[in-house]
């Protein structure tokens, strides 16, 4: 540094972020030509990601789920030799934008590369994570798997009572009568609520149309199962909501004989400091954990009205 300034070089750039590196393949099982991609869908869905950290020798930020999930199916598009495409689910759900988009950047990329899709559910595959399943040709639970939860949920924070409390009041210049509708300083009037389950059931609704045309339901059937009741895998089996109970290794097996061979590489697609040794390693933008977290539960609910397909017990 002395040297630089002494010659009067004085710009230094120091890179405060590590940047994220291009995704590389490796085969975590198997051999042969043919590949079978494993992918991870786990933790709450969103179509947001962490903030960067600015802290010199920290890790790279994670790329959000969406991010990546769109990334790897990209690179598995451009691969003729990827020929099936395994989605490990650990999900209770998210936002409805984020399980709508991954819904339909599975189901693009089947049209697409025209390969055989299987979803798996691990711990659990419950709301928004039951419906990005939806997009798999076949759906395969472990025996001890927890489905369901089928509909929309809207969280909405009513401060009012507090504010009354400490002496604050609040004051809103709107345009029109319902522009602060959801205000988390008033409670609703009974025609706002009404406005809300309006949209809740048109949300309600998309989800239904989903389960109906993947799992080949009759409506009143699928409306009877979709009351946002959880179900085991074996109750998922016996509704026709998951087409085989079984472990990873059935699913590998069962992609092989699909795609008509004895041998398969299994691959993941990974970032040069991820940790992906067998089927069983998660990606690196997965979530710690199943339960939405306090800081996700504060966004969620400060941020005004948010429509969710997720089981939050």
């Amino acid at each position: 540094m002395v040297l630089l300034l002494a010659t009067g070089c004085s710009l230094v750039n120091i890179e405060l972020t590590p940047r994220i590196k291009p995704l590389e393949e490796r085969t975590v099982e198997g051999s042969g030509r043919t590949k079978i991609l494993l992918t991870d869908i786990s933790g709450f869905l969103s179509e947001e990601g962490s903030s960067p950290t600015l802290v010199i020798g920290a890790p790279p930020p994670r790329v959000p789920l969406l991010v990546r999930l769109r990334e790897e199916l990209k690179k598995a598009e451009d691969d003729q030799s990827v020929k099936a495409l395994i989605i490990r689910i650990n999900s209770t759900g998210g936002t409805v934008t984020a399980s709508d988009i991954m819904f339909k950047e599975i189901d693009l990329f089947k049209k697409k590369a025209k390969i055989p899709v299987f979803a798996v559910m691990m711990d659990v595959a419950a709301s928004g994570g039951y419906y990005v399943a939806l997009a798999a040709d076949t759906i395969v639970a472990h025996p001890t798997s927890v489905t369901g939860s089928i509909g929309v949920i809207m969280l909405s924070l009513n401060a009012e009572g507090l504010l009354q409390k400490i002496g604050v009041t609040t004051s809103a210049f709107k345009s029109g009568e319902r522009k602060d509708m959801g205000s988390p300083f008033r409670a609703p009037t009974e025609e706002e609520r009404k406005i809300f389950q309006s949209l809740i059931d048109g949300l309600y609704g998309q989800f239904l149309s989903r389960l109906v045309e993947s799992r080949k339901l009759p409506l009143d059937t699928a409306r009877t199962i979709a009351d946002g009741r959880v179900y085991t895998a074996q109750q998922a089996l016996g509704l026709k909501l998951i087409d085989q109970i079984g472990y990873m290794d059935d699913v590998l097996k069962l992609a092989r004989q699909k795609i008509g061979v004895d041998e398969a590489r299994v691959v993941v697609y990974h970032r040069p400091t991820d940790y992906r040794a067998t089927y069983y390693a998660r990606a690196e933008s997965s979530s710690g954990g199943l339960d939405v977290t306090a800081t996700q539960l504060a966004s969620l609910i400060g941020g005004g009205p948010r429509f969710l397909y997720l089981w939050l017990p």
